[in-house]
């Protein structure tokens, strides 16, 4: 008996870790999917965010990191030093911001995408983005 509550417990305990896993791997690649794009550009704000984010409703603004997702998981590891409970990079990333524009009708969203190079801030877990938090204006290094 005492043998099948042990093994009962360790697949219990299994399933709880792949579960988890598996979570995680959802939100990272949440992420990657929301923002995340090497190729993306200002006139492109329209159609990406049609394609990758506006599925019921028009969301105000989204950042979008023009590079690799390597890359940016990096600055959970060696390439990111803490910023409160977040991560900052070390390096700057040009990103493009996409905002809605003021006259925009529900599902018909329309956007002003604007370039710039900055340190971003991001949520990490257990090694993975999972939250893009924001970027790091020219007062700071």
């Amino acid at each position: 008996m005492r043998i099948q509550f042990v093994c009962l417990l360790l697949v219990l305990l299994s399933a709880s870790v792949l579960s988890q896993k598996a979570k995680l791997k959802r939100r990272y690649m949440k992420f990657i999917n929301q923002h995340i794009d090497k190729r993306m550009s200002v006139d492109k704000c329209d159609d990406v965010m049609r394609a990758k984010i506006n599925k019921i409703n028009c969301k105000k603004t989204n950042t979008f990191i023009q590079s690799n997702n390597q890359t940016v998981k990096s600055i959970c590891g060696n390439k990111g030093e803490p910023y409160g409970d977040m991560t900052k990079s070390l390096q700057r990333f040009d990103i493009v911001v996409c905002e809605l524009k003021e006259q925009t009708r529900p599902k018909k969203c329309h956007y002003n995408g604007k370039k710039l190079n900055k340190k971003i801030i991001i949520k990490c877990v257990e090694g993975f983005p999972v939250h893009y938090d924001g970027d790091i204006g020219h007062c700071e290094n």
